[in-house]
């Protein structure tokens, strides 16, 4: 094995690479799809309880969240960050639960900033983003998404079920602009007869700003947000409605495996996204992985077990042996979920968003 092996340099106290390389050849699963994305969830709690992640009358006050110590420590998530990219990681995303409720996270984006060639990303709700974000930007955090479902403060409010005010939102997507955020990413989740009615007035709010809105299909990710085929507004249905007032045209993908569908304004103001699980399925380009909160690895935003990453970095193996068990889980992976999605394959019991990420 071509290892690329962290070690610390003794002035300094930083991990840095050895000058052994990259592997020749990253491993590929058994439908042909290279390892290149990681999504780690740094947190099962967050502050929101969104109906379509983590409804209040699953997630109540008796919620039985996990304890601290079961979390994956910041130093055992950078560890396997170098592993992973020994494998061919090129992209970490952190997500939660809501990242920011973890304390101290710009600790954690100082160690994974480190690491060279790494996109760093990160994933949130934005209520506490005014807060944070000239520390994570400052800890090295390359890009930041938002997840924003409304511009109309009642809906947005009845989504969060929180009663969390939309303007709190907009303001820390300004202030992420200000620190030097110049392109946020904005994740509207569309539910027919909830938010739809918000699709052209949000992409109008950010159309010539540089931020990027994706209208993302609503997923039956998970059990417990009463998923139904008629509450989907298919992404076709986004581009026509956004097209009627503000002319859109198609464009390439920035890399393989892209998840978002690109469409450019053609006055040349900006761009927005789709992200089309349910009825443009992309399995077939793939190459993501999700750790959970205390370390388990799951091959698909739809799986219904993980793989227990916790124990080999607790029980004192070698990155070189838990390279070798993150290898063999992505041969044997062959995860199609969205290809084969049928109401039987709904009513199976899959692991919610908010313990994985979205």
């Amino acid at each position: 094995m071509n290892r690329f092996v962290p070690i610390t340099d003794q002035r300094s106290g930083k991990r840095v690479p050895s000058t052994a390389g990259v592997p020749e050849k990253a491993p590929r699963d058994r439908l042909g799809r290279h390892l290149r994305d990681l999504r780690i969830s740094v947190t099962d709690r967050c502050n929101f309880r969104c109906v379509y992640c983590m409804p209040k009358e699953v997630f109540s006050r008796d919620y039985e969240f996990l304890p601290h110590e079961d979390l994956l420590t910041f130093e055992e998530i950078e560890r396997l960050a170098w592993i992973f990219r020994d494998l061919g990681i090129e992209k970490l995303r952190l997500t939660g639960g809501e990242p920011l409720v973890r304390r101290h996270l710009e600790k954690l984006i100082e160690k994974l900033a480190q690491i060279p060639g790494m996109d760093l990303t990160l994933t949130t709700n934005g209520s506490l983003l005014a807060k944070k974000a000239l520390a994570l930007k400052d800890a090295g955090l390359k890009r930041v998404t938002v997840s924003l479902d409304s511009l109309d403060d009642a809906v947005f409010r009845a989504m969060n079920d929180v009663d969390f005010p939309v303007a709190r939102v907009l303001e820390g997507i300004e202030e992420a602009r200000r620190v030097g955020f110049t392109s946020v990413k904005i994740n509207m989740v569309v539910k027919r007869g909830v938010n739809d009615q918000s699709i052209v007035a949000m992409a109008r709010r950010f159309k010539g700003t540089q931020h990027i809105v994706r209208f993302i299909e609503y997923m039956d990710v998970g059990t417990s947000n009463g998923w139904r085929m008629d509450d989907v507004v298919p992404s076709a249905e986004v581009i026509r409605r956004v097209g009627s007032e503000m002319p859109l045209q198609p464009i390439e993908a920035n890399y393989p495996g892209e998840v978002a569908e690109r469409w450019r304004y053609t006055d040349g103001s900006g761009e927005i996204g789709v992200i089309s699980s349910v009825t443009q399925a992309f399995c077939s380009s793939c190459t993501r992985l999700r750790l959970s909160t205390e370390g388990s690895l799951y091959t698909c935003l739809f799986a219904t077990h993980g793989h227990d990453l916790r124990t080999l970095l607790r029980s004192g193996n070698s990155d070189e042996q838990i390279a070798t068990a993150i290898g063999n889980v992505w041969r044997a992976r062959a995860d199609r979920y969205s290809e084969i999605r049928t109401a039987e394959t709904v009513r199976l019991n899959k692991v919610e968003m908010s313990y994985i990420g979205g």
